[in-house]
């Protein structure tokens, strides 16, 4: 059996290439969700036909899951797909609250505290622009917000329906949305140290005037 020190690490796995591609499988996937946007908007306010709504938020939170891995493992991660994706993220985060809270379906306090939290981080990209950055990684945090508000949603909408399934998804639901209001703002905490901080330094970088 060999030595302690004679056992080579295991290999870090590099992140993909990025590429300039655009007509990519999981861009066409990207783009399909933000058209889908409309629809649920019409699904939830005009039609009321919820169960159809339901499903438009299933879809779109399976293409969400499968664009990213068919982007690493074919090799098509692109600079567009890392616009189109975070973008459709926080249309469907933004539209669902706002019509939720519009059809009664959530209170309003939590509709305002995921807006909020967005204006929040859209002010801070402004400022990092006006310091020559373009934006901020994606944190872990924020992904596990998103990804909590993307179940939470959905079953919040079936937790209207009649019934044993109802009764179910409602708690379930005000679960997911819990913690992912309280993971969204904490992402935002987290960005928000991280934009001072290259505030800070691009401030030390500059020529004394």
């Amino acid at each position: 059996m060999p030595e302690a020190s004679e056992v080579a690490p295991a290999p870090v796995e590099a992140d993909p290439p990025v590429t300039a591609r655009v007509l990519t499988v999981p861009n066409a996937l990207s783009a399909l969700r933000l058209l889908g946007v409309p629809v649920f908007v019409y699904l939830v306010l005009v039609a009321q036909a919820d169960l159809l709504a339901f499903l438009v938020l299933v879809v779109s939170g399976f293409s969400d899951w499968l664009d990213g891995a068919l982007a690493r493992a074919w090799g098509q991660v692109s600079r567009i797909g890392q616009l189109l994706d975070p973008l459709a993220d926080r249309l469907y985060v933004f539209t669902t609250v706002v019509t939720f809270a519009i059809r009664d379906i959530i209170p309003w306090w939590l509709a305002l505290a995921l807006v909020v939290r967005d204006a929040v981080l859209w002010v801070g990209l402004l400022v990092l622009r006006r310091y020559g950055y373009q934006s901020l990684p994606v944190h872990y945090v924020g992904k596990a917000a998103t990804a909590n508000l993307l179940y939470a949603f959905p079953l919040l909408l079936l937790g209207g329906q009649d019934g044993i399934v109802g009764a179910v998804a409602m708690p379930v639901g005000w679960a997911f949305a819990i913690w992912g209001v309280g993971l969204y703002w904490w992402a935002a905490a987290l960005y928000v140290v991280q934009t001072g901080s290259l505030v800070r330094s691009a401030r030390r970088e500059q020529p004394a005037g």
